[in-house]
């Protein structure tokens, strides 16, 4: 299996950490960097939460960069209420011992990117305010990248507002420059929305099979799912980004479509949403003043759920295949 080398943007997070976990052990993935942004919880509390889950993972080596506090134009909002006051659902893991990389995630990106011997795979499963900041202050760094993936969006639903998916709500305005960004340079962009973020689950029994294997990355990967049972009241949870992290290790597990996507900036009921372009006859655009959006990326409508549960649940196991 080749090691595809990976860049992950975060803002952990309880799905967030199940995706640092998969992205982390899973032997498909050479993680290089993961770098934080304001999402969730604050930047500082969101460099802590990475910080131990590399820790937890055995991942000490994967250097870690703090990054934006908040988006570029609007005060920064939090998703507390879902994902507890830590952000990592009060679980109680002590913090790492390791601090963040002295650069700024910014810069951190910049030199990665610049000094990778191959092109690499970018997973944003937050706000994108660092990745627009890399556009708009180091745009050639962005010519490294195989592709971007990222969790974000929704053809069809939101879940900040009736009309808009939170990570692009946080900052459309940063969304709108990487898509954009991306469709001048032919940047290759996946867009793994709430279309199908909800579809892989784990039981609450399984979750609980994870805890009582005993070993540290099987425990917090049980009690991310608990928490989550807890929180909602169900007896399965998602594993929300870690979905986007099993796009880029088995991308024939999702379904996608090659579809124009704007982010409305200004919409009163609407401003965050992801305009997916879905209509199927293009005489409609005759009377369309806006014309077709420049940015056609691949648009996931439909997802294995199964499989790529399985793909994590095999992952944070005891037993699992070390990364290499």
């Amino acid at each position: 299996m080749r090691s595809i080398p990976v860049v992950m943007d975060v803002d952990t997070g309880v799905d967030d950490a199940c995706a640092l976990l998969l992205a982390a052990l899973h032997p498909a993935i050479d993680l290089r960097a993961v770098t934080c942004v304001g999402g969730n919880t604050d930047v500082d509390q969101v460099t802590r939460n990475t910080l131990a889950v590399l820790e937890i993972a055995g991942r000490d080596d994967v250097v870690v960069g703090r990054g934006a506090e908040r988006p570029l134009i609007e005060r920064a909002v939090h998703a507390r209420h879902v994902h507890g006051d830590d952000g990592m659902g009060d679980l109680g893991w002590a913090r790492s011992t390791r601090d963040p990389d002295p650069r700024h995630a910014v810069q951190l990106l910049r030199d990665v990117l610049d000094a990778s011997p191959e092109p690499v795979t970018l997973v944003p499963t937050a706000p994108m305010t660092n990745i627009a900041l890399l556009a708009r202050t180091h745009p050639s760094a962005l010519r490294r990248l195989e592709r971007i993936v990222f969790m974000g969006g929704a053809a069809q639903r939101g879940n900040a507002t009736a009309s808009a998916e939170f990570n692009v709500f946080h900052d459309p305005e940063a969304t709108a420059i990487v898509l954009e960004t991306a469709a001048d340079l032919g940047i290759p962009v996946t867009m793994y929305g709430l279309d199908v973020f909800y579809d892989p689950t784990v039981t609450r029994d399984q979750a609980r099979s994870l805890i009582a294997a005993g070993d540290d990355v099987a425990r917090l990967a049980g009690e991310l799912v608990g928490f989550q049972c807890d929180r909602f009241g169900a007896e399965q949870a998602t594993i929300g980004d870690a979905g986007a992290v099993c796009a880029v290790i088995d991308p024939a597990g999702t379904g996608t479509t090659p579809l124009p996507v704007r982010v409305e900036l200004a919409g009163t009921w609407s401003r965050g949403r992801t305009i997916v372009e879905m209509r199927d006859w293009t005489g409609d655009l005759a009377h369309d003043p806006h014309g077709r959006a420049d940015a056609v990326i691949d648009v996931a409508l439909e997802v294995d759920a199964r499989r790529y549960a399985d793909l994590w649940l095999e992952t944070v196991r005891p037993g699992a295949p070390a990364p290499a």
